[in-house]
């Protein structure tokens, strides 16, 4: 695996893992590399610093500075000192995976679902047939929620009996 830092044509950075290379080349010519602030395609590698294993030995004091330690004296070869990569921006929030509107649709889907179990009886599977039975008026009418195949959901709606699906939101799934 190998971590990218990312920047899009909006100049937001970010970082995304991928399988190697190859897979990130793929993945963007696909069009499946996008920023999650702006949603652009346009993006492309920023540049990175590679993590050495010393930095885990230095302490939380010391602050990394990326400039080389100077030579010893005697030496006569002139060395650059590395370039360290730009500082990254720090963000004022936490980059959100879901837009604001999306964020409040789905508070309001969470509301409209939790108002109906809150205020109906969860039949089962004997969905169907209790609401078919409820619309013929063998059975008292009531708020009902429960699960039907596609083929009773068509019937039922084919026999003008109306039936809504409750709404689930993909975060309840994960």
């Amino acid at each position: 695996m190998i971590l990218y830092r990312l920047c899009c044509a909006g100049e937001h950075e970010f970082e995304s893992w991928f399988r190697d290379s190859a897979a990130y080349d793929d993945q963007r010519a696909r069009g499946l590399v996008t920023c999650p602030v702006c949603g652009s395609p346009e993006v492309e590698k920023a540049l990175m610093a590679p993590a050495l294993g010393r930095a885990a030995r230095r302490s939380a004091a010391e602050p990394a500075t990326g400039a080389a330690s100077p030579e010893p004296s005697g030496t006569s070869e002139t060395t650059e000192a590395p370039v360290a990569a730009p500082p990254v921006p720090a963000m004022a929030q936490p980059v959100a995976l879901v837009s604001e509107p999306e964020q409040q649709l789905r508070a309001m889907l969470r509301a409209v679902r939790a108002h109906v179990v809150a205020n109906s009886v969860d039949v089962g599977d004997e969905f169907a047939t209790l609401a078919r039975r409820m619309h013929e008026g063998d059975e008292e009418k009531r708020a009902i929620r429960g699960a039907a195949t596609p083929d009773e959901v068509r019937a039922l709606i084919e026999d003008e009996i109306e039936v809504l699906p409750l709404p689930v939101l993909p975060d309840e799934r994960n």
